[in-house]
């Protein structure tokens, strides 16, 4: 299923109350946001989760949706708040206080891509920085809550697994992990997006398909694992966030030359998170 904001793929049959989304692998750029930036290609791209979409794709064989950004990181943030609109990039935006991240230019429409390059020069209107998040963060995150909801309502139990990649540089302050940085990092708000079984399941999916895993640093989960991880609801998620170098040229933004096997990898994971989205079943069962 296809929009402009997002790509859809679902299951021939649910068989999992777990939903996959990636928020940051859109590549889709507007023509006249291009027109408006000086940076160039690859520059652009820098702040892209680019191929975790692929790394995923098997979600729905295992019985799961999975859901992709189109839109661009660097045009909508999907993983911010509607409400962080940066001042100063966006007219007519008052705010008594404005968080770091914020301040650092990256609200909801960001300011700056990786390495705090600006993304353009001169200021987005509150009109135009509306109909942005009106025609991009909305329906997205629209079509994610109603998938939440349909596990819910099928399963009793909704698992959101929230994709994305980290750049290797970012690993310089992440704990070791038997003597090497890892490969992945699970982020659940330090024990408050989802209840501690998910955690531990996800931990030991991840090493038994290869991966050396960390918890929540540096990266403890954003927006999407906080706004919609509410365990007593009956809505967990988790963060998981892969280091990019294993699969991708970071620089040129291109696959390795061993990307199949990664991806085999991750696919081997992609169906232990799918099957824990099956343990609430069997729980509920007996």
């Amino acid at each position: 299923m296809e929009s402009a904001v997002y790509s859809l793929s679902l299951p021939a049959a649910r068989r999992t109350c777990a939903v996959f989304d990636s928020p940051h692998s859109g590549a889709d750029y507007p023509a006249d946001f291009l027109a408006r930036t000086a940076l160039g290609p690859l520059q652009i791209r820098s702040s892209e989760d680019a191929f975790v979409d692929e790394l995923y794709c098997d979600a729905p064989r295992f019985g799961a949706p999975l859901m992709a950004a189109r839109v661009p990181r660097a045009y909508v943030d999907l993983n911010r708040s509607p409400e962080d609109l940066d001042p100063a990039l966006i007219s007519g935006t008052m705010r008594r206080f404005v968080s770091p991240r914020i301040a650092a230019g990256l609200g909801v429409i960001p300011r700056v891509v990786a390495e705090g390059r600006p993304i353009m020069t001169g200021k987005l209107t509150l009109f135009e920085a509306r109909r942005r998040l009106a025609a991009n963060w909305y329906p997205y995150h629209d079509r994610l809550q109603e998938l939440i909801q349909e596990s819910r309502r099928l399963f009793g139990v909704a698992l959101l697994f929230d994709c994305h990649s980290m750049p290797r540089d970012a690993l310089a302050s992440a704990p070791e992990v038997q003597g090497r940085r890892p490969d992945i990092i699970l982020g659940d708000r330090f024990g408050v997006s989802c209840d501690r079984w998910v955690m531990e399941g996800a931990v030991d999916v991840f090493r038994e398909a290869g991966f050396s895993v960390a918890r929540n640093a540096p990266f403890a989960g954003g927006y999407i694992t906080q706004t919609y991880g509410r365990p007593r609801q009956g809505v967990h998620a988790l963060q998981i966030e892969i280091n990019r170098s294993l699969y991708m040229d970071e620089k040129r933004i291109e696959r390795r030359n061993d990307f199949a096997e990664v991806a085999s990898l991750v696919r081997r994971a992609v169906e232990g998170l799918a099957n824990l989205g099956v343990r609430p079943l069997r729980v509920a069962a007996e």
